[in-house]
């Protein structure tokens, strides 16, 4: 069964998107046309006679389109782990280029010169807004706990022999003494034993005892220290 649910909380970010960009084209636009305008005029009013306007005009373009293309590289380099040292630096030299024509064509002092760059500073604010990477989320930094693994022991039960009747005529044989008998090692405890042994390890920086893997995984310490044997992690 499907509901239809409001489309509100997809329409909202849609709707502001759209406001932002065009906030963002229209303060652009004047910002760059004023920013053009003074280096053009600044470049103009620093050459010789006769010189052509579009002289001044690709000033204009090489001074506020470099910084753009130096943050596109930038980004790039960023992401491939190259250097970005050469992009910085031509960024850095491109917009000292251009607040130095803002600073020039205004008049002079404090307010003339803050309004005469006020375009400048604008745009590029503008396009390192529009090309700086989205925040991502904080991973957390706490530290693992140690995991505690439950398995339960599978135990199978035999029925005991019945017990041999001998005469009583016949001596009874006296036994050797029973040499110690390996415990089995559980073959579907070894992966989870040797992940609770590198876990441990990581968070402790020393390995793990076959006491405090006993406890981890529920089972004997005979067994914890033949698993521990067996995938070399710790102490038998």
């Amino acid at each position: 069964m499907t509901t239809d649910r409001p489309t509100t909380t997809t329409t909202g970010p849609r709707l502001e998107g759209l406001v932002l960009e065009l906030i963002l084209i229209a303060v652009a636009g004047f910002a760059g046309a004023a920013s053009f305008t003074h280096v053009k005029d600044w470049t103009l009013a620093n050459s010789p006679d006769g010189t052509g306007a579009w002289f001044g005009w690709a000033n204009a373009v090489i001074s506020e389109l470099v910084p753009i293309a130096c943050l596109l590289t930038i980004r790039r380099r960023r992401r491939t782990g190259a250097p970005i040292g050469y992009p910085l630096f031509l960024l850095i030299a491109a917009a000292s280029l251009s607040l130095a024509a803002q600073l020039a064509v205004g008049k002079p002092g404090i307010s003339g010169w803050l309004l005469s760059a006020v375009p400048a500073l604008a745009f590029m604010a503008l396009v390192k807004l529009v090309l700086a990477p989205a925040p991502t989320g904080q991973s957390s930094t706490a530290p693992a706990e140690p995991i505690r693994v439950q398995v339960a022991e599978q135990v199978t039960t035999e029925p005991a022999p019945p017990a041999a009747i001998t005469p009583a005529a016949e001596p009874v044989p006296v036994a050797a003494p029973a040499e110690p008998v390996d415990v089995p090692v559980p073959s579907h405890l070894l992966p989870m034993a040797r992940f609770a042994a590198v876990q441990h390890e990581q968070a402790t920086e020393q390995p793990i005892t076959p006491a405090e893997l006993a406890d981890r995984l529920d089972v004997t310490p005979p067994v914890a220290g033949q698993l521990l044997a067996t995938i070399g992690g710790g102490a038998r």
